[in-house]
């Protein structure tokens, strides 16, 4: 865990591919668990620590995670993440092959399959669907067969960016689940939640939040640019 920016309100830490946010049937100790512990420690603090979950990242995604050290942080940021009009959150994806486009806007319906833990895209009539946007641009083409993406999420489905992606023919390089050709060693994927912005909570001043790289050595060909 990095600690990318704290105060009073809020902590932001850079979570590592292979890290859970919320505790899962796994039994494995949860990010939120391990920032408990952090601030428990560094401000002695006697107790229950109190620390919100207001969005998650899957478990093989690297990147920015914002938790609410108050409820009313809490409550303001259930209401931001819900709304997204004061929002913004950039990824970066290593993809399989190279989209047609350098850049786009992709629209889809996805349906969730809870049994599977999978989305898939759909007709947008199909009963229980939700429309998915995103926008990429290509970045570079580090390695051949490989492309680096930016993307600006719209709207946030379960797996949205991997679904998408893949729907054009680009999984994300690890992502078997969603058509990659082989996994990652460290069963993470290249996925990265770069940047968070948004208003901050109580203060109501602009803030952005950027997480590093992880360093896994998928990451390696494109880390200076």
């Amino acid at each position: 865990m990095e600690v990318l920016y704290e105060d009073n309100h809020l902590l932001a830490v850079s979570k590592a591919p292979g890290e859970i946010v919320q505790g899962d049937r796994t039994g494995d100790e949860p990010l939120v668990e391990t920032c408990k512990s952090y601030i428990k420690e560094k401000y002695n603090k006697p107790g229950a620590v109190f620390l919100g979950v207001a969005h998650r990242l899957d478990r093989p995604v690297s990147g920015v995670v914002l938790f609410a050290r108050t409820s009313k942080a809490l409550t303001r940021l259930n209401d931001a993440f819900r709304r997204r009009d004061d929002l913004e959150k950039v990824y970066l994806a290593l993809v399989e092959g190279r989209p047609d486009r350098p850049a786009a806007t992709l629209t889809h319906h996805l349906l969730r399959n809870r049994d599977q833990n999978k989305s898939y895209p759909v007709r947008a009539v199909t009963k229980e669907a939700k429309e998915a946007v995103l926008e990429y641009r290509v970045m570079a083409q580090p390695t051949e067969g490989q492309t680096l993406l930016e993307i600006h999420l719209h709207t946030g489905r379960h797996h949205q960016i991997r679904v998408q992606l893949a729907a054009i023919g680009c999984p994300i390089v690890g992502d078997v689940k969603y058509g990659a050709s082989h996994p990652l060693p460290d069963a993470s994927i290249a996925l990265h939640a770069r940047s968070l912005s948004l208003t901050h909570p109580v203060r109501r001043e602009p803030i952005t939040f950027i997480a590093p790289l992880p360093s896994t050595p998928v990451w390696d060909p494109v880390r200076d640019l």
